[in-house]
């Protein structure tokens, strides 16, 4: 049998660039992570609120972190809902609310108004309301195979995490209407709470759950490739950063969260070329695109890591725009 040697060509290029990229960014990730010469966590003089226009920056990131996500709950759901052919009518909604998660994030992403949206606010919570009842549908589908929880059915089964993916963009698009509408001469806050750290904490959970569904995928995959160990090792470094960046002291040092943060979008990027080599790498690769598209690795999967990423970058915003945090 021949020793396999990698892959080489395109194929090679792709894998060599990607592996550059996320090196570059853990060097750039170490380096910025080195504590100031005078202690962080001496308090800062006092400082004005943020501006409005802060606010509403922040607030169009978090569009653009919501819209991220929900443009990958919406080809991936497509793909894998066309493969169950349909079956049940309710398997169209949550390409519906996607596709409306995805047109209202564009929408505020442009959208310099220091104000809420009646619209974008509607479109939020109902896709939040969907993946909520999404995920009980997929536990159900579950639960009712024989076996019930064993490893079979969750490889095979539908997907318990992959609802909460447009619930999570449902509820970052409507922390981001709340910051949006943040009064004059306040900080944007959330639930009584600084919005920078409620957030992050969201955030953080979200890269956790997300990772939990990447790596029973890739364990399904048996983890052939080392780079299947990426996303089951990035984000939760990432997670544990941004949590103690949104539940630790005030005034620390978030330039090595920052950083890895940024290193982990990436690799949400990189994940599609991946999962696009993978399939190339099937039977008959894209000229077989009807089965392999189907069966093999979901191209518009890993893109969710970059979506929480750039919500984390967007939280570690307002925490530093806020004196007290």
């Amino acid at each position: 049998m021949a020793r396999y040697k990698g892959p080489r060509g395109a194929a090679g290029w792709a894998l060599g660039l990607t592996g550059a990229l996320t090196a570059a960014c853990f060097a750039a990730a170490t380096r910025g992570g080195r504590m100031a010469r005078h202690p962080a966590t001496l308090p800062r003089a006092s400082e004005p609120p943020p501006s409005p226009e802060k606010a509403t920056l922040a607030a169009r990131r978090l569009n653009r972190s919501a819209g991220t996500l929900a443009a990958s709950v919406l080809f991936d759901s497509a793909v894998e809902h066309y493969r169950g052919d349909f079956e049940n009518r309710a398997m169209y909604t949550p390409i519906v609310t996607s596709a409306l998660a995805l047109a209202v994030s564009a929408h505020g992403t442009f959208d310099k108004s220091p104000a809420a949206h009646r619209m974008r606010d509607g479109v939020y919570l109902l896709t939040g309301v969907v993946g909520l009842i999404g995920t009980g549908f997929h536990v159900w589908n579950v639960a009712q195979k024989p076996g019930r929880f064993i490893w079979q059915n969750l490889f095979y089964g539908a997907p318990l995490g992959a609802p909460m993916a447009i619930g999570l963009s449902g509820l970052l698009g409507f922390f981001s209407e709340r910051v949006r509408d943040t009064p004059i001469g306040q900080t944007p806050r959330l639930f009584g709470l600084p919005a920078g750290r409620v957030i992050g904490a969201v955030s953080g959970a979200g890269m956790v759950g997300t990772t939990a569904e990447a790596g029973l995928l890739h364990f399904r995959g048996s983890f052939h490739d080392p780079f299947m160990a990426l996303p089951v090792t990035m984000p939760p470094a990432a997670a544990a950063a941004l949590t103690n960046a949104s539940l630790g002291a005030a005034h620390t040092d978030r330039r090595l969260t920052r950083w890895w943060l940024r290193a982990t979008a990436i690799m949400g990027v990189s994940g599609t070329v991946f999962h696009a080599i993978g399939i190339g790498r099937d039977m008959d690769g894209w000229r077989n695109i009807q089965q392999n598209l189907l069966n093999g690795p979901p191209i518009p999967a890993p893109p969710a890591f970059t979506g929480l990423a750039l919500a984390g970058l967007a939280a570690l915003d307002l925490m530093e725009d806020d004196s007290d945090v």
